[in-house]
């Protein structure tokens, strides 16, 4: 009987003689077979360098020893050396193309490695062609045909793609993946993963991941920090996602005491100049199943994961759980089959828009191993259907860990460019067909106004057109808050603190989807005293009207509870308008407009007693009356305190 030795070896076990490797082999070298068999040998026991070198001696023995190059190729494969892979399964292929056909379906998939889809193509099908495949070499062959085919043509159409390396402040011999990044795009969040040759183990040394952060100084990155305990353990930390302000994140983290699964998801809170201790997020998020890759949506309302768990479409979906009204995560829903296949699907990344969501899928046609895909959110919470992002940032290789900066322009990924240094995070431009929304976002800080003091307040962001509080959260202990605010909507945004007025803005972008500049706002809060007051910022009329609009009624609850806290409180309501018109009309219409919000306020139980209001026309005004923002800004609802109820 006769059979080769490379079959030998995949179905003997490593204490079998080599005189059954030796059996059947195509060379007359004596020499050229003992050096085969002293190389399966060292193969056997994982010495993958030493069985190469006798490999290659074993062929300058006998050029055409067929058995030798089928070895080298797969040693070559187990290495990761596909070029060479490829080089020694051809040569087999030359010597004898027919006498062991099950090398067709090994070279192809090597041959899509170094991108050559042409020729991979063609020896899948040539595969497909022997009778006795196994099953699943076959579904996996007709998976890569279709793969081949989306390549070979995604290649003659390459998006601009130009990597640059962000630097060796943050990259290093070492890897540096799962970047992370504020909506400011300040401060960088990686893990590193630190090799220690010095530590024992069975392969040699240990390695450790931790999170490191780095903050950008003019157009520069700072050098890695790393983050510390306790957020940084003796075990490994990883696949994180980083709030918008970059004071909370979730990460993942496996085989930990009181673990759900095998990997769950944990938060820690970055406060008093520390990341606080991290907690499991429990159930629902977590399970006994696989759950990793978190990405946390810009109002912190939405969690998006992948896990294996059941009620999926194959083996990893993505999945998304939502923050309840009293703060908890909901029971996670799967995100369809949209967007879920009979694949895996891995690393999300949900824009600062809330609706570009970005991840990564080897369930559909793509480059080959895992392919970066983008989809939006439509109105009824369904998504668009995934598009690929093209070569070259899809690669043979497995691509996954995008993140893209508010502005909706840079993405950052992790790639091995050069094997000396191990994987390092760039930067690109993202392809214009595959940009998110842009966001702009609010930069605030919180003071007394009398005393300057820092102040730590409450703050909502309200999407005016749709009436709904989209951020409700509270500043870092140093005054400080982010929020994003994305282009085609109205925002309001209202500062609350115990003891003060509160403070309201708004910003108008619906029907904008440019690019609008950062805001960056210093706010003060005026104490409860008699002779302060505030702008309504977010109180809105019809045009020349005094009916109030629904986009009013959220500032106008927060006033109401206001005054229902401070029960002692008696404040006039003032109407102002622009010089539009005759100085009566405006008058008129001021005051009219200021009983409009006391009519309101009594309306939902403020006593009348401790309610005044009156117009005052154009007078007073905070802006000139030549220009449309001037007069916007003149056409105002204040709240002024004029006593206090004994």
């Amino acid at each position: 009987m006769r059979y080769f030795a490379i079959v030998a070896l995949l179905l003997t076990s490593c204490s079998a003689s080599r005189e059954i490797y030796s059996q059947g082999l195509h060379t007359n070298s004596n020499r050229a077979i003992r050096t085969y068999n002293d190389g399966l040998e060292y193969y056997n026991y994982l010495d993958f360098n030493k069985a190469e070198t006798l490999f290659k001696i074993a062929i300058t023995y006998d050029p055409d020893f067929y058995e030798a190059y089928m070895m080298l190729g797969e040693l070559n494969t187990r290495q990761k050396k596909y070029k060479d892979a490829v080089l020694n399964y051809r040569k087999a292929l030359n010597i004898d193309s027919a006498l062991y056909r099950p090398v067709y379906f090994s070279l192809a998939n090597s041959e899509m490695m170094i991108e050559d889809y042409e020729a991979a193509l063609t020896h899948y099908k040539t595969y497909l062609r022997n009778k006795g495949n196994s099953e699943k070499n076959i579904q996996l062959s007709i998976k890569n045909i279709k793969n081949c085919e989306f390549a070979i043509e995604a290649m003659k159409k390459p998006v601009p793609f130009n990597p640059v390396n962000v630097g060796n402040s943050i990259n290093t011999a070492d890897d540096e993946y799962w970047p992370s990044i504020t909506a400011d795009g300040l401060t960088l969040m990686f893990t590193r993963q630190v090799y220690n040759p010095h530590q024992n183990s069975f392969a040699g040394g240990t390695s450790q991941e931790d999170f490191y952060l780095s903050f950008l100084m003019d157009t520069v990155w700072g050098n890695a920090v790393n983050a510390g305990e306790p957020l940084n353990t003796r075990q490994n930390e990883g696949a994180q996602t980083l709030s918008s302000s970059g004071n909370y994140m979730f990460f993942t983290a496996c085989d930990r005491p009181g673990s759900l699964g095998s990997c769950d998801l944990y938060f820690s809170a970055y406060t008093e100049g520390r990341w606080s201790i991290p907690y499991n997020l429990g159930s629902p998020v977590n399970s006994s199943f696989w759950e990793s890759t978190p990405s946390i949506s810009a109002d912190g309302n939405m969690l998006f994961f992948s896990s294996n768990r059941t009620g999926g479409f194959g083996g990893k979906d993505l999945w998304y759980t939502i923050m309840n009204d009293k703060g908890n995560w909901t029971a996670p829903v799967n995100a369809g089959n949209r967007i879920n296949t009979e694949g895996d699907e891995m690393s999300p990344f949900i824009h600062f828009d809330g609706k570009s969501l970005y991840f990564a899928s080897d369930g559909r046609p793509g480059m080959g191993g895992l392919d970066i895909y983008m989809t939006r959110m439509n109105m009824d919470s369904t998504w668009t259907d995934p598009q690929n992002l093209g070569y070259p940032v899809n690669t043979s290789s497995d691509d996954m860990g995008l993140v893209i900066e508010a502005a909706g322009q840079n993405a950052y990924f992790s790639s091995r460019r050069d094997n000396s240094k191990g994987k390092d995070i760039f930067s690109f431009k993202l392809d214009e067909s595959t940009r998110p929304n842009p966001v702009s976002y609010l930069k605030g800080k919180v003071t007394d106004r009398e005393t300057g003091k820092l102040l730590k307040a409450d703050y909502e962001l309200i999407n005016l057109s749709t009436n709904r509080i989209t951020v409700n959260s509270r500043t870092d202990d140093y005054g400080d808050f982010l929020v994003c605010l994305p282009s085609g909507n109205n925002y309001g945004i209202n500062v609350t603190k115990p003891g003060y007025l509160f403070y309201s803005e708004n910003f108008m972008f619906e029907g904008v989807h440019t690019l609008m500049k950062p805001l960056i706002k210093k706010i003060s809060l005026s104490p409860l005293k008699v002779g302060e007051k505030m702008l309504l910022a977010n109180v809105f009329y019809e045009i020349d009207r005094w009916e109030l609009k629904k986009e009013s009624m959220s500032e106008l609850e927060n006033l109401v509870e206001l005054l229902s806290t401070n029960k002692d409180l008696v404040v006039e309501i003032g109407g102002y308008t622009d010089s539009t018109g005759t100085d009566m009309h405006n008058l008129i219409l001021s005051e009219k407009r200021a009983l409009s919000v006391v009519d309101y306020l009594v309306s939902r139980g403020i006593i009348q007693e401790r309610l005044t209001y009156k117009g005052y026309g154009n007078n007073f005004p905070i802006g000139d009356n030549f220009t449309s923002e001037g007069r916007r800004l003149n056409r105002r609802t204040e709240v002024k305190i004029i006593g206090r109820k004994k």
